[in-house]
């Protein structure tokens, strides 16, 4: 991806297919902004919101009676473990400014190129921490630059969580992704993975999650071939917004026993 300050170069995706699939962005920044909020949204290479996508600024203790407010729940606890300093200057913060939007399938990511030039200029004027709850992360606002601000652009990588899970059969591991709702593609779950292969595993969910972002998608029972697995995986989509594990469609494969 191209790097997001000062020029907004296009954002194309060359594997486009197109799908009926919706991308999905959220954000939550934590902060004190002033009454009359100038977003500086050109440094960073972004006219400004796309359309699409609605900012929404709340009193945080306001915000913190909402039933999904981010910092509180099994989220909450999530994050105050990962990031405690992060978590505190979050909780203290007075404003909480939301940015969320929805988005059909389409051949370019300029939509979250934009937005993300929007949460960073939102750094420069007050912002103090940043939660990206699609891969369940909160950022102070320099490791925030740090994961998305990158020379060059943030690989597709940094916006996807990739998550390795023990199954109940033993030497058998469970890999899954959060975050594709981005991009309007399904999670990779990929599960029997044989504890000895969770790295190629990992390898192959990357690619999976690559050529996703730049708009490839699987068609329902494909066969993906891999290296020393006879036969290949079999694709198998479902899912929707409302499973908890992803909060997206997914694309199931099972490992060979």
């Amino acid at each position: 991806m191209t790097e997001t300050t000062n020029t907004a170069a296009a954002w194309p995706r060359p594997h486009w297919q197109p799908s009926d699939e919706e991308a999905v962005l959220l954000f939550f920044v934590f902060g004190a902004f002033p009454e009359d909020l100038v977003i500086p949204a050109a440094r960073y290479g972004s006219p400004g919101l796309p359309e699409g996508v609605e900012l929404q600024r709340f009193q945080n203790a306001v915000l913190a009676r909402w039933e999904g407010y981010p910092l509180s729940g099994a989220l909450g606890e999530l994050l105050k473990e990962d990031s405690p300093e992060a978590f505190a200057a979050a909780k203290a913060a007075p404003h909480v400014i939301a940015i969320r939007g929805r988005f059909p399938d389409r051949d370019n990511l300029d939509y979250l190129r934009d937005t993300l030039g929007v949460v960073a200029a939102l750094t420069d004027i007050g912002g103090k921490a940043v939660i990206d709850p699609q891969i369940l992360s909160l950022f102070d606002a320099q490791g925030w630059r740090d994961h998305y601000l990158v020379q060059g652009g943030a690989p597709t990588r940094h916006h996807v969580l990739i998550l390795c899970s023990p199954e109940e059969t033993k030497g058998r591991s469970w890999i899954r992704t959060r975050g594709m709702r981005k991009f309007g593609r399904p999670d990779i779950s990929l599960t029997n993975v044989p504890d000895r292969e969770i790295d190629r595993a990992g390898a192959l969910s990357e690619r999976f999650v690559d050529l996703g972002a730049l708009g490839a998608h699987f068609e329902p029972e494909q066969t993906v071939e891999v290296d020393g697995v006879t036969g290949g995986l079999t694709v198998k989509l479902s899912g929707d917004e409302t499973d908890p594990m992803f909060n997206n469609s997914h694309a199931a494969m099972r490992w060979p026993d």
